[in-house]
């Protein structure tokens, strides 16, 4: 999938997971990206690693679901806050959070993942 408006990154990471193509969901990253999934400090560095770790999301069962909060761009780059979930086919909700994510156009137009926090804009406060 390409996508050339950062604002629709959320919609197309979840219509890409829920056909369960992980080289399509893999290309929607840039070669060294960064993916976060909890709260730890513990980072995925590279689209091979990233990969690993989205071949286990594409076990969860039910379909993904994607809002896009917000966009903040600025030049070549864009903020990104989604709000997600995976619900199942009963219609209850099997996980949610909200992302943070940051974006980067590339040359040919196209936007990718850069940074991911999977679950980084639904942390709790800092004290």
């Amino acid at each position: 999938m390409i996508v050339t408006d950062p604002a629709k990154m959320c919609d197309a990471f979840a219509q890409t997971l829920n056909s369960r193509d992980i080289d399509s969901l893999v290309s929607l990253y840039e070669p060294d990206a960064v993916l976060r999934t909890d709260g730890s400090n513990s980072d995925l560095i590279g689209v091979s690693a990233i990969a690993k770790e989205l071949n286990n999301l594409l076990q969860v069962a039910g379909t993904m679901t994607s809002r896009n909060n917000f966009c903040v761009t600025h030049g070549d780059l864009a903020l990104l806050r989604n709000d997600w979930k995976f619900v199942a086919e009963d219609g209850s909700i099997i996980a949610s959070g909200s992302s943070a994510e940051v974006v980067r156009r590339q040359a040919d137009g196209r936007w990718l993942y850069v940074i991911d926090h999977a679950v980084g804009a639904g942390l709790p406060s800092v004290e």
